[in-house]
């Protein structure tokens, strides 16, 4: 499953930063999350932590040709699922849990890209008509 403890940025026994690098989340998301569960369930969640810290081995750590250390999954690559992301105009790793946008703010995000094109044209528009142009161009001529 991927899932270890990840004593190099964890707080207690990395834990809580494990379980964010698996999901892909900040660490401190989840170290709220252990928290708001120990106000709300009490011991349980110190339980579940402890039997966390118990079942959950640490990330393997190896080191290369110079003596670093670094960690490295144990699995094969596998093929990675991308989707287009608008905003940015490239692909990115599709993530799970991460929703897209409304519709609304798809909508205004493509009327704000087409009046920023219409403004584009208006203003080509505008400098092909002005004298400008013609100034440039006979100069261009010579």
């Amino acid at each position: 499953m991927n899932l270890y403890r990840n004593t190099r940025e964890g707080k207690i026994a990395g834990v809580a930063a494990g379980l964010a690098d698996h999901f892909d989340v900040a660490p401190w998301v989840v170290r709220l999350l252990w928290i708001a569960a120990f106000l709300f369930t009490g011991t349980l969640a110190l339980w579940a932590y402890l039997a966390a810290w118990i079942l959950l081995a640490p990330r393997p750590v190896r080191r290369d040709a110079d003596g670093q250390y670094y960690t490295e999954p144990q699995y094969e690559e596998v093929e990675v699922e991308m989707e287009y992301d608008e905003r940015h105009h490239d692909y990115r790793p599709r993530k799970v849990f991460r929703y897209s946008d409304s519709s609304a703010v798809r909508l205004q995000r493509a009327r704000e890209r087409l009046d920023a094109a219409l403004r584009r044209v208006e203003d080509m528009e505008s400098y092909v008509t002005s004298r400008q142009f013609e100034l440039n161009k006979e100069f261009s001529n010579l």
